[in-house]
């Protein structure tokens, strides 16, 4: 296109209407009128993606050679140094096809070049009306958002999900065309059926945030990746959603394959120590343990495998299992109930299964399908191993906690609240260890990087060995931190995987908690959430003073 455009300073020289012969002077066309596809806006309606008004330029061989071929004239001249193709070889590609009605000649040409060229008014040249797909907000959202083919057809992410509904019906007229190229008469019309706008869920402006925040947390931490998911807890509308690395979908050159995807629903990894929460919950809801017991966290031996903890802890409340990170800890209560228990936990909450957020690409991660469970699958399985998930997912799992038991389907369209879900666990139960889960940012626990000033959050962090190609576990981890905010009302989930940290630390609460905070922490001042953390009718409750957490009384 830019070299087309890059001819228009050569083509104002010529005048079309003295190169018109007067056997050409009235011509019948037929002439697309286009149906833009519909455009795409976050929340708020902010342009996201936008279609502009460009043209084709095509030919008809059979006219062009009916009617004398491709002459060596000025005009034929004219239209094909518009085209920046020498005259010779605009021939040859009419003259290939000669029964041929349709070739086309360039594509996404300006509206002002489509101009200058139907006014040479060549026989069998013709103009369509297309349009040209243009990203304002440019990578903000492109590995959501995706792009579109030079038809205009969705090929990668939303784009292509949703590509039915911002498609419409183009239209046609067939009109005639007086000596100076000027429509004098419509013939027929077929109106076009316009495409369907569509309003995202995201916010632009937290969907910023969470990128920059990503980027440079991958890019410092020399990691191969990152992901970042954002979600409104209670009516399940997804915020922000972060892939890294992205690219500029206005110009995609340089940008490799890879770079497209959407690894917030595409990349699986086992998700460690984030999973400690839901091991509680179920024990809590079996029975076995009671809010204030101590267990036994000695490490110990299983299978000839040695279980335990990076500090030497050796009995710890529930709350401190969360605190520590305990594996040791969890292992006992994962022996103590059938596995199934915790297996369907870890389903209800939402792993395993789709979110149905619609999206193309998406993984509905892995839940084992073992008919027989040695007492060191069930261990491991309590702190992260053995199945797979995706960031979504995660992060529909800590939205589910964060609306204290009520699993709510997800959304990236937006919606309008209520929003109905359905409890898969008892309010009081995960309230409590949710209250537990402040205990990680606190001092002393393993995800303090991601307290936020003067608000209540409720983490975990984790850290997950991935697995070679060989199906064997490799010195290369993943960093997660999920959680919700602010603790004493949760109104937003958010989940931080960074793939690969290479730059020297590589655990959760030092490679992807800091992230967790900053974003947390602009999007809790963005929506003007109240800080929760002084409050001023209760001794039990968290109290921040500046950045320090303390509890009072302790």
């Amino acid at each position: 296109m830019a070299l087309l455009l890059g001819r228009v300073a050569w083509l104002q020289i010529v005048t079309p209407s003295k190169l018109v012969k007067q056997e050409d002077m009235r011509s019948l066309r037929e002439v697309t009128t286009a149906s833009p596809r519909g455009m795409i806006t976050d929340r708020e309606g902010r342009p996201l993606a936008v279609s502009v008004p460009v043209n084709a330029v095509w030919a008809d061989p059979k006219t062009i050679i009916s009617k004398g071929g491709v002459g060596y004239n000025e005009r034929w001249q004219a239209l094909a140094s518009a085209l920046h193709l020498s005259l010779s070889t605009l021939a040859e590609r009419v003259n290939s096809n000669p029964a041929g009605r349709f070739i086309y000649l360039a594509r996404q040409v300006s509206p002002q070049q489509a101009e200058w060229i139907d006014k040479l008014n060549l026989p069998g040249i013709n103009l369509r009306e297309e349009s040209r797909r243009f990203y304002p907000a440019g990578h903000v959202a492109a590995n959501l958002i995706g792009f579109t083919n030079i038809d205009g057809q969705g090929i990668e992410g939303i784009e292509k999900s949703f590509n039915a509904q911002l498609t419409g019906k183009p239209g046609s007229r067939l009109v005639r065309k007086d000596k100076f190229g000027h429509v004098i008469e419509n013939i027929t019309e077929v109106n076009p059926v316009p495409a369907h706008e569509l309003q995202l869920s995201i916010d632009e402006r937290l969907q910023t945030v969470t990128e920059d925040a990503l980027d440079n947390a991958v890019i410092w931490n020399k990691a191969e990746s990152g992901a970042a998911v954002l979600i409104n807890i209670p009516t399940g509308e997804i915020l922000s959603m972060a892939s890294y690395p992205d690219f500029n979908p206005n110009n995609r050159e340089g940008a490799q394959l890879d770079d497209f995807r959407n690894r917030a629903i595409s990349d699986t990894f086992e998700p460690g120590s984030t999973v400690k929460p839901l091991v509680i919950m179920t024990a809590l809801q079996q029975g076995i343990v009671q809010p204030d017991s101590v267990i036994d966290t000695h490490p110990f031996t299983l299978d000839g495998h040695r279980i335990r903890d990076v500090g030497y802890y050796p009995e710890l409340t529930l709350t401190g299992i969360l605190q520590k990170s305990s594996d040791t800890g969890v292992s006992h209560l994962s022996l103590a109930m059938p596995v199934q228990k915790l297996m369907d936990t870890y389903k209800s909450f939402g792993f395993g299964v789709p979110t149905g957020l619609g999206l193309t690409g998406e993984s509905s991660g892995l839940l084992p399908k073992r008919r027989y469970w040695s007492d060191l699958d069930r261990a491991t399985f309590a702190f992260g191993y053995g199945l797979m998930v995706t960031p979504l997912q995660l992060a529909h799992v800590y939205a589910t906690i964060g609306s204290f038991g009520i699993y709510r389907p997800l959304s990236i369209t937006k919606v309008d609240p209520p929003v109905i879900g359905t409890r898969v666990m008892p309010e009081e139960l995960v309230h409590e260890v949710e209250h537990m889960m402040e205990s990680v940012a606190l001092p002393g626990g393993g995800g303090t990087k991601a307290a936020v000033r003067d608000y209540r959050i409720a983490v975990k962090t984790g850290t997950a060995k991935k697995i070679g190609d060989d199906g064997k576990y490799v010195d290369k981890y993943v960093a997660y931190t999920a959680g919700v905010a602010p603790a004493s009302n949760p109104r937003f989930a958010l989940v931080v995987v960074i793939n690969n940290p290479q730059n020297g630390a590589y655990y959760g609460g030092a490679v992807s908690a800091p992230v967790f905070s900053q974003i947390m922490g602009d999007v809790l001042r963005l929506e003007n959430v109240e800080p929760d953390g002084m409050p001023a009718d209760s001794d039990h409750l968290l109290v921040m003073h500046g950045s320090h957490v303390a509890v009072p009384g302790s």
